[in-house]
């Protein structure tokens, strides 16, 4: 199939590079968002997706909204017979829909319907899921509600964050994506609705949203942490300024310290929680660079009565 790849960041890039190591399809052009700042200079970088078209010398378009008409006239000339989609960024309307004769296909971070929306494997994470998955599906004009092609599960490890798991469901979706187009192509594979039950939503989380609450038991405390890590960033209060938590690890066996409160000795800080403690792992203070735990508290030389989120 000739096929128009839509995708930004650099979590899309496996699935580009699987489908035109395929060698069975032909990727005319790709589809991404538009240059946007990057670094300390704030100059305009392009994305993951557009540098690896580039690199590969693959037409790039760039629309600033996937209704220009500009954008849509030159989809309809390139003709595609199907566009694969993961992680583009910006919603499809229905007259850019209607442009593949085989629609566009989504791989999305999930088994649907679960955790449908923009941030499934943070909100898998933070729910305390044990497995996950991706899943590639027809894009309809609903939310993540469109028939289902194929799917692949993946265990949720005890110490993932959304980065690990992120990482290794863009490897895994890549081959799913790139056999889907193979079973659309040969009219193998057939989307199958999604199932009623089930369904969840994952909506984008907000930094606001990663504001830790060491009321909220260990292990809520402990996935918090690993869902938001690295993006938006879990963070708490101390003494009046945000402290990033990267990573922290439960301890059932340590008790008796209130919720926040901190105890620190020679290479290790613990801090309570609504039920057991965890050991801090690593944090970054406002406005530094991350840091062992036992090294931010030499530093700023906890108190006895200073607590977390105070």
């Amino acid at each position: 199939m000739k096929l128009v790849f839509a995708g930004t960041p650099e979590v899309a890039v496996p699935a580009l590079d699987a489908l035109l190591a395929s060698g069975r399809h032909e990727v005319a052009a790709v589809v991404t968002r538009p240059d946007a700042p990057a670094g300390r200079g704030r100059r305009l970088v392009a994305s993951p997706v557009a540098q690896r078209a580039e690199e590969a010398g693959i037409e790039v378009l760039k629309p600033a909204r996937p209704r220009d008409e500009e954008f849509l006239a030159r989809l309809r000339e390139i003709a595609p017979d199907c566009c694969p989609v993961v992680a583009y960024g910006a919603l499809l309307p229905k007259v850019a829909l209607d442009i593949p004769a085989r629609g566009w296909v989504n791989l999305h971070f999930s088994l649907l319907p679960a955790w449908r929306g923009a941030a499934p494997v943070q909100h898998s994470l933070m729910a305390g899921d044990q497995v996950t998955g991706a899943s590639t599906f027809l894009i309809e004009e609903g939310l993540d509600s469109g028939p289902v092609y194929g799917v692949v599960t993946e265990d949720i490890r005890p110490t993932d964050t959304s980065g690990d798991l992120l990482t290794r469901l863009a490897f895994a979706g890549a081959g799913l994506l790139a056999a889907t187009m193979d079973g659309i192509e040969d009219g193998t594979l057939k989307a199958v609705p999604q199932p009623i039950e089930g369904l969840t939503l994952a909506p984008k989380i907000q930094v606001e949203d990663a504001h830790v609450d060491f009321a909220a038991p260990a292990l809520r405390v402990d996935r918090m942490v690993r869902g938001c890590t690295p993006a938006p960033g879990a963070w708490t209060v101390f003494r009046g300024e945000r402290l990033k938590l990267i990573q922290v690890t439960p301890l059932p066996d340590r008790t008796g310290l209130a919720p926040g409160e901190l105890a620190v000795g020679k290479n290790n800080v613990y801090a309570g929680t609504g039920s057991y403690a965890v050991e801090l792992l690593w944090v970054q203070p406002q406005g530094k660079k991350p840091m062992k735990a036992a090294d931010w508290a030499r530093g700023v030389r906890i108190a006895p009565d200073e607590r977390l989120g105070a």
